[in-house]
């Protein structure tokens, strides 16, 4: 006798989030350790009735945090989003109080939140004034910067495109290009932070690339040296990364076409 199996058509949706990273092993699932990833696949099994599985636009290292974030994922029922609001508040209930789903929206199904995004941007934030209330996502830093060959460090970048002297290694990535479009530090009072886009990161690119940036505020390495470390493509060469607890992932661009309605924000 011959069965037929009915496939149920799925809908795919992109879901923007944000969350404070400081007690996760970052976004991704892994074994034996707290992701964000787990912890949203979780809560939406749980009330959605359906086995959820997130895709994230990229990895984020331990500790490190997220101001937006996208994810897709695929349901076999589809949501009402004409009452998004209320199912992204009943959702936001049982979440952890450091991860917050922001808005949701439905996509095409080869939409891919990775592959499709256009440029992210990273901010490093700083300070040099003992302060005990932004301990967790500043870096504390003691003694004089010249800040001004720092940002003179940043129109270098953007005259290169490999950036293996600040990835981490043994990585699975096919090439370590990146197109960078936007470097700059900037500081306001006792704080500093650095900004940066492009069209990917590497693992560890942005922590690597502000340790070494340090060594040239701190008279320990030029810009002509600068320069050798990134076509030297020696990660030994490179300064230290920075700690993790500081970088935010800031904003991840899409084509508007990707979407399959304006998106919105929520107020969570």
């Amino acid at each position: 006798m011959r069965f037929l199996c009915k496939i149920s058509k799925l809908t795919r949706y992109f879901l923007r989030l944000a969350y404070d990273g400081l007690h996760y092993h970052g976004w991704q699932s892994q074994e034996n350790a707290v992701s964000v990833q787990t912890e949203i696949e979780k809560c939406m099994t749980l009330k959605l009735g359906e086995i959820v599985k997130l895709s994230g636009c990229g990895r984020t290292d331990t500790r490190v945090h997220a101001r937006t974030y996208y994810a897709h994922f695929d349901l076999a029922n589809p949501i009402d989003l004409e009452k998004k609001d209320s199912f992204l508040n009943n959702l936001n209930q049982f979440l952890p109080a450091d991860i917050v789903l922001i808005d949701l929206s439905e996509v095409s199904p080869e939409a891919n939140a990775r592959f499709d995004a256009i440029s992210r941007t990273y901010s490093y934030y700083m300070h040099h004034t003992k302060d005990p209330f932004i301990r967790h996502h500043s870096l504390y830093y003691y003694g004089p910067l010249d800040v001004d060959t720092m940002q003179e460090a940043c129109s270098v970048l953007l005259e290169y495109e490999d950036f293996t002297s600040f990835s981490k290694l043994h990585t699975q990535t096919k090439t370590n290009n990146c197109r960078i479009s936007k470097a700059v530090w900037v500081q306001s009072g006792h704080n500093l932070v650095f900004t940066i886009t492009a069209d990917r990161f590497l693992r560890n690119m942005v922590r690597a690339i502000v340790g070494t940036m340090l060594e040239i505020g701190k008279g320990k390495l030029t810009i002509e040296g600068f320069k050798e470390v990134i076509e030297s493509k020696n990660r030994s060469n490179a300064g230290f990364s920075v700690p993790g607890y500081a970088l935010f992932l800031e904003n991840v661009s899409y084509p508007e076409e990707l979407f399959l309605q304006k998106q919105g924000k929520n107020t969570n």
